[in-house]
């Protein structure tokens, strides 16, 4: 035996943890400690879903005496499905509004593009300008409602402010007429949206480069030159989301209309929103409801991916353009 033999040999020492071992360890830690918020986020988001669909194969209301989850004793299939696409009350309500949003989306659009680039343009004391446009976007819909309803009253300010100039301006009844119902809450809409159209959009215009917007200054391009050749080739994703965003706001509303008119006269401002109120709440027809919300579902879903495609070209165009 050599004296070699009996010197123990030492085992390689471990290799130090390369840079991408040590990323790859913090992407796993990381993955592991919001997979508990993430399965409750999926569980908040599924199961109120999947309940949904569930009651609405059913014939089920609270006034059967039995809990949700016995649904299935009254199973319905597609029945409340087939129900709703002959349901006249509830098209005329989809119809009345589509109508509103057809009519009010544009008008915020094109007031706040304008105020946007105004805005961007420069004018005096902006800044109090800018806050005083926003005021109305931080306004409760409910309290917005109920703002307008004492407007439109045939007591109210507006029609004194109107017997300045006509005579005839108390006879006006704003919120008991069926036009005029659907005018005025269409002008408490646009007051209280057009501020967030106007931000989306202002923002959108900051982001054009500066300094082709100065070159173009220096060449002797006026603004509409100078917005319609570059800024709105840039902004187009922006006007999409933009317009995107209070469409499906739009399509939602209910607070307005349930404090101005409540719907009225009769039924000629009832809109989505509202007639699916008064059939949970005064007709306990949940069943039915849930159906109706489950292909409102899908009919937004398939209008967001409309608009994300929209919004996708028009970024991939903005790229190409820069």
């Amino acid at each position: 035996m050599t004296i070699a033999d009996t010197i123990p040999v030492e085992a390689d020492a471990p290799k130090p943890a390369t840079r991408d071992q040590l990323a790859a360890e913090k992407v796993t830690l990381a993955r592991r400690l919001i997979l508990p918020t993430q399965l409750l986020l999926v569980f908040i988001v599924a199961f109120p879903l999947v309940m949904q669909i569930y009651i609405s194969l059913t014939w089920w209301t609270p006034l059967d005496g039995d809990p949700w989850y016995l649904a299935y004793l009254s199973w319905a299939w597609f029945d409340n499905y087939l129900y709703l696409l002959s349901d006249s009350d509830l098209w005329a309500a989809v119809w009345r509004t589509v109508l509103f949003v057809a009519i009010a989306v544009p008008i915020e659009f094109f007031l706040g593009l304008l105020l946007a680039v105004l805005f961007y343009e420069g004018i005096m004391a902006r800044s109090v300008f800018y806050s005083l446009i926003l005021m109305p976007m931080m306004v409760v819909p409910a309290v917005a409602g109920y703002i307008f309803h004492l407007i439109f009253q045939q007591t109210g300010p507006l029609n004194a402010l109107l017997g300045l100039f006509w005579s005839g301006a108390s006879e006006i009844n704003w919120l008991s007429d069926v036009t005029n119902a659907f005018i005025a809450i269409i002008i408490a809409e646009v007051w209280h949206w057009t501020p967030l159209m106007f931000l989306i959009l202002f923002a959108g215009l900051m982001s054009v480069p500066e300094d082709q917007m100065r070159a173009s200054v220096i060449l002797g391009a006026n603004w509409w030159v100078r917005f319609r050749y570059i800024a709105l080739p840039r902004i187009k994703a922006v006007i999409f989301i933009a317009i995107g965003l209070r469409v499906i706001e739009s399509l939602k509303i209910f607070d307005e209309i349930f404090v101005m008119t409540s719907g009225g006269p009769g039924v000629a401002t009832q809109s989505l929103s509202l007639y699916l109120y008064k059939l949970t709440f005064q007709g306990l027809e949940w069943s039915y409801v849930a159906a109706i919300g489950i292909t409102v579902l899908v009919a937004l879903s398939v209008l967001t991916a409309l608009i994300l495609s929209r919004v996708q070209k028009a970024g991939q165009a903005k790229s190409e353009a820069n």
